[in-house]
C-alpha cells in the first residue's frame, strides 16, 4: 500500500535523468526522492526495443522493492520504447517523457524545427506517431551519437562533444530552424555549448519543467501528495561508477554504487 510519504521512483540510464529530478525536487520540495542511474548499461539509445523493456523492468521493481509511490521514466528513450509494457504490467502510477515537437510545431516561425534525440527515441513507434500528428512543419531529426556515452564518462565539456554538436547542428541551422527539441535527458546539460553554436534567434526546449507539472498532478489525482512541510530525504544510486553522477548532482547530496 502506496501512502503519500512515500518516495518517487526516477530511472535513467544514466545521469541524465537527474535534469528531470532537479525539475520535481524544485516544484515538489518536500516529496522523498529515490534515482537510480543504470550507468553499467548505458547508453539505452543504441539497444533494441526488446533489451530497453527488460531494463526498464529491472529498474521499476527494484524502485518498487524500496517502496516507489510513482515511477519517473527519466529517460525519452525508455518512454518511447517501454512505458506502454510498464503501465500493462505494473499497478503504480508511470510518468514518462517525450521530445517536446507539438510545443515546437505550434510556436516554429519558419516552419522549421530540429530534433536532437538518441536512436532509440527517433526510431520508436510512440515518436513516429507524434511527428504523423505535425503537419506543414519541416522537422530536421538528428541521432545524437556517442554524446550519452560522452557524457557518462565525465567529458561534458570535452573538444569531442563540441565538435559532435557543431556537426550534428549545421543541417539544422542550414534548415533555419527556429525551435532545437531535446529529446534525451542527458541533453539539458550541453545547452552551453548548443548555445555557443546555434543563431542566437533558436529556442531550446527540453521536457524537464512539464514532467515535473506532470507529476505533481497525478500525484494530486492518486491523492499522493506528500503533505508534511519537513525537508525531503534524496538518494541516488549508480550501478557503475557513482563518480560522474556525484559530479552532477553536487556536494549537497551523495551518490552511492548500488548493484541492481
Amino acid at each position: 500500500m502506496h501512502t503519500k510519504t512515500n518516495p518517487i521512483g526516477l530511472f535513467d540510464s544514466g545521469i541524465g535523468g537527474t535534469s528531470i529530478w532537479k525539475e520535481i525536487h524544485a516544484l515538489l520540495p518536500h516529496e522523498d526522492t529515490i534515482y537510480l542511474a543504470d550507468s553499467k548499461n548505458a547508453p539505452y539509445g543504441q539497444k533494441s526495443k526488446e533489451e530497453i523493456i527488460e531494463l526498464s523492468f529491472k529498474n521499476t521493481r527494484h524502485l518498487l522493492s524500496r517502496g516507489a509511490k510513482i515511477i519517473v521514466v527519466a529517460c525519452n528513450t525508455a518512454t518511447t520504447n517501454a512505458i506502454k509494457e510498464l503501465r500493462a504490467a505494473f499497478d503504480v502510477p508511470f510518468i514518462g517523457i517525450e521530445p517536446a515537437i507539438k510545443p515546437a510545431a505550434i510556436s516554429t516561425q519558419t516552419g522549421s524545427i530540429g530534433i536532437l534525440a538518441t536512436k532509440g527515441t527517433l526510431t520508436s513507434e510512440l515518436f513516429a506517431q507524434k511527428v504523423s500528428e505535425l503537419k506543414d512543419v519541416n522537422i530536421i531529426e538528428q541521432v545524437g551519437y556517442n554524446l550519452v556515452a560522452l557524457i557518462e564518462d565525465g567529458k561534458l565539456n570535452s573538444p569531442e562533444i563540441k565538435e559532435l554538436l557543431v556537426t550534428y547542428l549545421k543541417p539544422m541551422i542550414d534548415a533555419n530552424i527556429d525551435y532545437l527539441v531535446l529529446g534525451c535527458s542527458h541533453y539539458p546539460y550541453l545547452v552551453p555549448q548548443i548555445k555557443e553554436i546555434l543563431p542566437k534567434g533558436v529556442h531550446i526546449i527540453d521536457s524537464g519543467e512539464a514532467v515535473a507539472r506532470q507529476t505533481r498532478s497525478i500525484l494530486h489525482k492518486h491523492n499522493l501528495l506528500n503533505e508534511t512541510p519537513k525537508a525531503a530525504e534524496s538518494l541516488f544510486y549508480a550501478n557503475n561508477s557513482p563518480a560522474v553522477l556525484q559530479s552532477i548532482i553536487g556536494p549537497e547530496y551523495t551518490a552511492e554504487h548500488l548493484d541492481f
